[in-house]
C-alpha cells in the first residue's frame, strides 16, 4: 500500500514537471499574462476618457445659460468619477476571471446570496449609502463649502456615498459616517454679515466721529470686492466703562466676513487718527496717604 500511495505521489509529480515543460502550457500561461495587461490597459484608457467626457459635459453646462449651480456641479463630477472607476474595474476583474476559466455567472449568483445575507448584519452600510444619496441629491452641501456637522466644522473636501470628509482650519481631515449626519450648518450658501464694533471715548465728539466713520463706509464698496453692498453704521451699540461703543455691519459674499471685518477696524483706526478721534484705553488714578491726615 506505501508502494502504491509513493508511486502515485510520484506520478503526480512527473505529470506536473512533463506539463510545465510542455510548450502548450508557456504558450497558454503567456497569452493570460497578456490578456490580463491588456484589459487593464483597456480598462485605464476607459476610465480616462469617461472622466475626460463627464468634466468635458460639466463644461459645456457651465458655458449655457442654464447651467446649474457651480458646486453642485463640482460635487457631482466627483462622484461620477469614483462611480466609473468602480464600474470599469469591477467589469475588469470579472473578465480577468474569466481569464482563468472561472465561472463569473456560478460566482455572481453566489455573491448574489451571500450580499442578501450579508446586507441584513451591514445595516448600518446601508444607511450611510442611502444619506450620501439624499445629501447630493438635495444639495445640502458640496464639496468646498464651509459647513458644522456635529462637533466638526471646516471646508468640504469631497463626498462620496458613503463617507464626507471635512478639512478643519487647523489642517486636520475629518472621515464622517454619512449615516451619522443629523444636523448640517452651511455657512457658504448665503452672504454672510460682519459686524465690528467701534469704541469711542466719552469726552469725543460722537456726533463728528459717527459723520467721519459714515464719510470712510462711502468709500468701502469700491476698495473691497467681498462686500456685497455699503456697510451700514447702526450707531451706539452699548455704553461701556471707558468708552461709547458704535457698531457696524457689512453684509459679504460666504464666509467672507471674517476678513472683511479685520479690514474695516484697520480702516477705521486710521480714519480716526487721522481726524484726531480717541480711541479710549485704559487709565489708572492714583491716591496717595500723607502721614496723620484721611485719605
Amino acid at each position: 500500500m506505501v508502494l502504491d500511495d509513493k508511486t502515485l505521489t510520484q506520478k503526480g509529480i512527473q505529470k506536473l514537471v512533463d506539463k510545465f515543460q510542455n510548450e502548450e502550457t508557456w504558450l497558454n500561461i503567456g497569452e493570460g499574462i497578456l490578456k490580463i495587461i491588456i484589459i487593464l490597459v483597456i480598462a485605464n484608457i476607459l476610465i480616462r476618457i469617461g472622466r475626460a467626457a463627464i468634466h468635458n459635459i460639466f463644461k459645456i453646462r457651465n458655458l449655457s445659460p442654464l447651467r446649474t449651480n457651480a458646486r453642485r456641479e463640482e460635487t457631482l463630477s466627483k462622484l461620477l468619477d469614483n462611480i466609473l472607476s468602480y464600474v470599469v474595474y469591477f467589469i475588469a476583474f470579472m473578465t480577468i476571471l474569466s481569464v482563468f476559466n472561472i465561472d463569473v455567472k456560478a460566482l455572481l449568483a453566489g455573491a448574489g446570496i451571500v450580499g442578501l445575507a450579508v446586507g441584513f448584519g451591514a445595516q448600518s452600510l446601508v444607511k450611510d449609502v442611502i444619506t450620501g444619496f439624499f445629501i447630493i441629491f438635495e444639495d445640502q452641501f458640496s464639496v468646498g463649502d464651509h459647513v458644522r456637522i456635529g462637533e466638526f466644522e471646516g471646508d468640504v473636501e469631497a463626498i462620496g456615498l458613503r463617507t464626507t470628509k471635512i478639512k478643519s482650519g487647523t489642517g486636520e481631515v475629518h472621515i464622517i459616517p454619512n449615516g451619522s449626519i443629523i444636523e448640517v450648518t452651511n455657512f457658504s450658501i448665503n452672504n454672510s454679515v460682519a459686524v465690528v464694533d467701534i469704541s469711542i471715548a466719552y469726552d469725543a465728539n460722537i456726533e463728528e466721529a459717527q459723520k467721519v466713520i459714515e464719510q470712510l463706509l462711502d468709500e468701502m464698496p469700491g476698495r473691497y470686492e467681498e462686500l456685497v453692498k455699503r456697510p451700514d453704521l447702526l450707531g451706539i451699540q452699548n455704553f461701556g466703562p471707558q468708552e461709547v461703543v458704535l457698531r457696524i455691519v457689512a453684509e459679504t459674499a460666504p464666509m467672507q466676513h471674517f476678513g472683511v471685518a479685520r479690514k474695516i477696524r484697520r480702516d477705521v483706526k486710521q480714519q480716526l487718527d487721522k481726524h484726531g478721534i480717541e480711541i479710549p484705553y485704559p487709565r489708572l488714578v492714583m491716591f496717595s496717604k500723607e502721614p496723620g491726615k484721611g485719605v
